[in-house]
């Protein structure tokens, strides 16, 4: 679950293009991806996504995984944000 506030669109955009390649490799379902939102308890970012990989060891393999860590390198140049991966049930 990523909750992020994009700061430069035109760098995040570039992340966009290039997370893809990982997130087909490890299997990624998009729960959640932007859409409307409510922040009732305060600023969560202008931007949220929350995606569902086959099993926690899958998710953290997607996000070490080269191809995700040189799109990572767009996301932290045009956003500040927070991620988490859960183990779910």
């Amino acid at each position: 679950m990523a909750m992020v506030d994009v700061r430069d669109p035109d760098v995040y955009r570039k992340y966009i293009e290039t997370n893809g390649m990982a997130f087909a490799k490890y299997g990624a379902k998009f729960l959640v991806r932007a859409g409307r939102n409510t922040d009732p308890e305060g600023p969560t970012g202008n931007r949220h996504v929350i995606i569902e990989f086959e099993t926690y060891e899958t998710a953290l393999a997607c996000y070490n995984s080269p191809e995700y860590q040189e799109a990572l390198k767009h996301r932290l140049a045009g956003s500040v944000g927070k991620v988490v991966i859960v183990e779910g049930v």
